[in-house]
């Protein structure tokens, strides 16, 4: 007879991991018809910093931040009940609400510096996030390591951006 614990496994899983991976794809989506517009006028007549990379990285970056991000809440709420894990899906929430805002902030509105405020509050979002990720899965946390070192990027061109113009 085994002493192994059993592994907690919540029906359906399979089903949830497609609902955060759409929920994560259509905020992405939306956001970006915030910017398909903006990036070959407003944009391109913006002075950069040296390390801006061409236009065509962003969508790919975003396309694996998007998935990687979707995998690691899912690994969250495939825990037991709990209240960090009530919380960590809310920072999660949270931080993808910052995400969504930052685009429409920054190419729909043209505020540039009310986007920096925004990425520094989607910069501590994340890390909360990973914070609390970590308590129930290291795994899910290190999926969201990528998506905070390039917000921390994306936090230096929007910075750099404002001071430029």
């Amino acid at each position: 007879m085994s002493t192994q614990p059993v592994p907690f496994v919540r029906p359906h899983a399979a089903w949830a991991l497609v609902g955060w991976l759409a929920l994560c794809f259509t905020v992405g989506g939306v956001a970006s018809t915030f910017n398909v517009h903006e990036i070959p006028t407003w944009y391109k007549a913006l002075v950069k910093p040296p390390l801006n990379p061409p236009t065509w990285v962003f969508p790919l970056v975003w396309t694996a931040l998007y998935a990687l991000m979707a995998v690691a809440v899912w690994l969250i709420w495939k825990t037991r009940a709990s209240t960090c894990r009530i919380s960590g899906q809310r920072l999660f929430l949270a931080q993808l609400l910052f995400n969504f805002l930052w685009s429409w902030i920054f190419f729909s509105q043209h505020q540039i510096a009310t986007a920096v405020v925004d990425i520094v509050l989607l910069w501590v979002a994340i890390l909360l996030c990973i914070l609390n990720f970590k308590k129930m899965s290291h795994k899910a946390a290190w999926l969201m390591v990528p998506y905070l070192a390039w917000v921390t990027f994306a936090a230096y061109l929007n910075i750099a951006i404002w001071r430029l113009n």
